[in-house]
């Protein structure tokens, strides 16, 4: 054993040491309406929140999206380097070098107007404090061009099932006007990371080269225990299922509108409701990509619309005029 990890590989409790930030935090900003919903025929399960309301019945998207800006280096800067950095400044008693990579996270975001990066930290938010999935690969700290979007998944997360094999789910967000098209083109650009056969043309392939090198946790030992899954040569290679994480924030009617107040249990049972039609949806476009197999965490996000929340996030970044 090295500081409680297994030579043979990673446990479920050495990952979830590395998830960042405190999970009832997120209850102020998104409120669990259900989860493990399971679709007939599918290994799928879905899971819905909704934006909370404040005290005087109103709902506050900018809220979420500042609170998104907060949590920006622990999404785009690997944990290995925040780790360092927490260490130094520990030592010489200041907050510098977090400091400087907080201004370095925030510059890798892109002011495109058509950004999806807002929907990549709603995803990332909601894997590792509600599925305690932490990110072992973030693409935020490959882009040489804060203007580009770097190729592949929307971030790769890790668990660890029962009989050790390590689940590396790929994550996928969309946040669009419509559920259909949302359901739809997330879906399609989940599945080729889950189905095509092995071999240097899978989509996956790209991002698996990257995971050999560039996969990382805080802990030096886990990082390179966590690597040899993605080593061609290791038989612990052998030992990956490939699941993933699904994100889709749509527009919902049952909000209030115009500053109007609501009633959170009105909106909870609003979205129970619109629930049952989602999953059909989603149901439908699984057997339309062949992933009724395959294991799927979808999350359902209806919010009051998405061209304000993508608008809100990038005022919360300070990317707007």
């Amino acid at each position: 054993m090295i500081g409680g990890l297994a030579l043979s590989g990673i446990s479920a409790g050495d990952l979830v040491a590395e998830l960042s930030g405190d999970p009832e935090a997120l209850d102020v900003h998104l409120q669990l309406i259900e989860r493990d919903v399971q679709i007939a025929g599918h290994s799928v399960r879905v899971h819905c929140h909704c934006l909370t309301l404040d005290g005087n019945g109103r709902v506050q998207p900018k809220q979420l999206a500042e609170f998104l800006r907060r949590i920006a280096a622990d999404y785009a800067i690997p944990k290995s380097k925040m780790a360092a950095a927490k260490a130094r400044d520990a030592k010489f008693n200041t907050t510098e070098t977090v400091s400087g990579l907080i201004d370095q996270a925030r510059n890798s975001f892109t002011d495109l107007a058509k950004t999806g990066e807002g929907g990549e930290m709603l995803l990332f938010l909601l894997a590792e404090r509600f599925l305690k999935l932490p990110l072992i690969l973030c693409k935020m700290d490959l882009k040489t061009d804060s203007r580009m979007h770097y190729h592949g998944a929307d971030g790769v997360y890790a668990g660890v099932a029962d009989d050790g094999i390590l689940k590396l789910y790929w994550g996928e967000s969309k946040v669009y006007q419509s559920v259909t098209t949302g359901i739809r083109d997330c879906l399609s650009s989940l599945a080729p990371f889950l189905i095509e056969p092995e071999g240097e043309g899978a989509e996956r392939e790209r991002d698996l080269v990257l995971l050999s090198d560039r996969a990382d946790l805080s802990d030096p030992a886990l990082t390179d225990a966590l690597r040899k899954y993605f080593d061609r040569s290791s038989p612990m290679s052998r030992r990956v299922k490939y699941c993933g994480i699904a994100l889709v924030g749509f527009d919902a009617a049952f909000y209030p509108v115009n500053d109007a107040s609501a009633v959170a249990d009105q909106i909870a049972n609003e979205a129970r409701a619109g629930l049952e039609e989602w999953c059909v949806k989603i149901g439908d476009r699984l057997v339309a990509e062949n992933l009724q197999k395959l294991e799927i965490e979808f999350l359902c996000l209806p919010l009051p619309s998405a061209e304000g929340f993508r608008t809100a996030f990038l005022n919360a970044m300070g990317l707007t005029s």
